[in-house]
């Protein structure tokens, strides 16, 4: 393995250390456990969403949807509060996230919407949900100190939110490498038709996959709505672009057949920093929304233009 073939199959790992280290010129005190810890809380609200796009790119398949499914579940699990409870409420809030994806899953698998079309739609009609319910004004929950509670740092480092999104970022990570399923997933982003001509069943794995990405949606809507006892129609406007490049950046393919969790994680770390980084430095959100657009258009160029041995699999090598 030549020099340029070893750094475009790396090239996540060294994107992240430029990130880091140029994170660290322009935000002091950047490596220490304070600023560490409230970068890898906020990476965690992406990085919970893009495990879910993850899967679904790996199968060919995309939902624009995220950040609306974001903002209603986080509006359902704090409107419900009074009559329900924090946590029925907060479960309530996570089903609204599967329902949202069994209704994406329906209108591409059962219609045949192509699923751009079908979530970009979904993601209009659910945004607007929002704003129904809540009158285009954040709603309050009814306790300040749960609020406080979860937010609570472990380790000096970890939040309820972090440490949920590392030990999920593992698991996808060993179930799309060492099981069956994971392996199948591969199989129909490769090649649906070929897919099913060996026996797998591609429009079970596409409505699956749709349920799981919104569900994770509804749970970082969820942890944000109680993390600031806040619900709010304009929560996620903004992350679905951010979601997107974090899981290009990491390595999966948005025609699908290629992608890993730890490309992901490295992905999502990379953004954050970034973000961050900016944030320390003033730099206002369209900025930012503008650079992230351009990482993003970038790789997709350069997956495009430079002919590299692309993986089936997290690990297992294949030519064109």
């Amino acid at each position: 393995m030549n020099a340029l073939s070893f750094a475009l199959r790396y090239r996540v790992g060294f994107i992240l250390l430029a990130t880091l280290l140029l994170a660290s010129i322009l935000v002091p005190g950047f490596f220490s456990l304070v600023t560490l810890g409230l970068g890898l809380d906020r990476a965690a609200t992406m990085g919970l969403i893009a495990i879910g796009l993850t899967v679904l790119l790996i199968s060919g398949q995309i939902d624009l949807s995220g950040g609306a499914v974001f903002a209603v579940s986080g509006i359902v699990s704090i409107i419900l509060q009074p009559t329900l409870g924090i946590g029925l409420a907060a479960l309530v809030g996570v089903l609204t996230g599967a329902a949202a994806g069994m209704i994406n899953g329906w209108l591409v698998v059962r219609l045949g919407i192509n699923s751009l079309v079908a979530t970009l739609a979904s993601m209009l009609a659910f945004r607007s949900i929002a704003h129904w319910i809540t009158e285009s004004q954040p709603v309050s929950g009814i306790d300040m100190m749960f609020s406080l509670a979860i937010s609570e740092i472990y380790l000096e480092i970890f939040t309820l939110r972090s440490a949920l999104f590392l030990v999920a970022i593992i698991l996808l990570h060993f179930w799309l490498v060492y099981t069956v399923p994971g392996r199948n997933l591969f199989a129909v982003g490769s090649s649906a038709m070929a897919a099913e001509a060996s026996g797998i069943n591609s429009n079970r794995i596409f409505f699956s996959g749709f349920v799981f990405a919104s569900t994770l949606a509804g749970v970082a809507g969820v942890l944000q709505a109680l993390t600031m006892n806040t619900g709010s129609p304009v929560f996620g406007s903004d992350l679905t672009v951010m979601v997107i490049a974090a899981v290009v950046v990491g390595g999966t393919r948005i025609e699908g057949g290629r992608g890993s969790a730890l490309g992901t994680l490295g992905g999502i770390l990379t953004i954050a920093s970034l973000t961050t980084a900016m944030e320390f430095q003033s730099v206002p959100a369209y900025i930012q929304q503008i650079v992230a657009g351009c990482i993003l258009m970038l790789l997709v160029v350069l997956d495009r233009t430079i002919r590299t041995r692309p993986l089936t699999g997290p690990e297992v090598p294949a030519s064109r």
